[in-house]
């Protein structure tokens, strides 16, 4: 196993833990990824006592204060026990559970978190919690989906749109080539959102489509010379919905690279479609990736 307590360190893996068995799942699972990218580990619990102080009195805030240790402390010795070389540090914290992970995060770290949790991040993915997580976040997310027992396939997925995406692509290539697997890249296009729902003006799609996969291809090709001993493969396909493609693909993907959020212009964080329906529904983690980053923390 690499050896991550000498040299300087790139920031760490920060996971959020509530005392449900999804999150206990997240726990681990963000255990072996920090292994594998030769990163410390940083365990979450998030009371949230600051926002009920007109509810709670000083022994419920010392109750719940010490049930959280308790948790943080149970889930760095189950940590431990499967990894022992892991430097693992514990964060209590008294605030709501989307502060505490972004606090607790730096520039350069990653944040996983359950697709559903209970308690203190509840409900974590499924409810307000998991997508203001998601789409606030400065940093790589991972949404932690899939059936804990999946059988690896060896294989990172990036979904990428265009040259736009190489940053996105160049840090999938990186996961991949932590995990020692090839990388797929995989590029959906979808017919109504490139021309509109104009049915007449469907006669220039073909060009349309020529001309983004000469981007892609090029992507590709930039990513198989910048890594090469990595295997790449590039993928295209057609379809009205992106979303189900890239749930089909993740079938056979151990991780699923895709964008963060929506480009600026919105009003506020929010979640594109495509990636609202992906950590829902994938079938492996689903790593969100910030448009503005440009590495892999501060490693290559």
């Amino acid at each position: 196993m690499k050896d991550i307590m000498s040299g300087p360190q790139p920031g760490p893996v920060v996971v959020g833990v509530d005392g449900s068995q999804r999150a206990r799942t997240a726990a681990l699972w963000a255990a072996d990824e920090a292994v594998r990218r030769g990163r410390s580990l940083r365990l979450v619990h998030a009371t949230d006592t600051d926002g009920r102080e007109a509810f709670l009195n000083e022994n419920d805030v010392l109750r719940i204060s010490g049930e959280g240790r308790e948790l943080l402390d149970d889930t760095a010795a189950a940590v431990a026990k499967r990894h022992r070389g892991l430097l693992v540090t514990t964060e209590l914290s008294h605030s709501a559970p989307a502060v505490s992970l972004h606090a607790a995060v730096p520039g350069d770290g990653v944040l996983v978190v359950g697709h559903r949790g209970l308690g203190g991040f509840d409900p974590l993915l499924l409810g307000s919690v998991g997508p203001k997580v998601a789409a606030g976040a400065d940093t790589a997310v991972i949404v932690v989906r899939g059936a804990a027992d999946a059988v690896e396939t060896n294989t990172v997925l990036v979904a990428i749109r265009d040259e736009h995406d190489l940053v996105r692509a160049r840090h999938a290539a990186r996961a991949a080539d932590a995990r020692k697997s090839a990388l797929r890249i995989l590029h959906v296009w979808n017919v109504l959102q490139s021309v509109g729902n104009v049915v007449t003006m469907l006669d220039g799609t073909d060009e349309l489509a020529r001309g983004r996969m000469g981007s892609v291809t090029a992507v590709a090709d930039l990513i198989r010379e910048e890594f090469r001993e990595l295997t790449v493969h590039l993928d295209a396909e057609s379809s009205f919905s992106v979303a189900a493609v890239l749930i089909e693909a993740s079938h056979q993907a151990d991780l699923l690279v895709m964008g963060g959020r929506r480009s600026p212009g919105y009003i506020g964080p929010t979640l594109g479609r495509a990636t609202h329906t992906l950590i829902h529904h994938a079938h492996c983690p689903v790593e969100l990736v910030p448009r503005h980053l440009s590495r892999f923390g501060s490693t290559s």
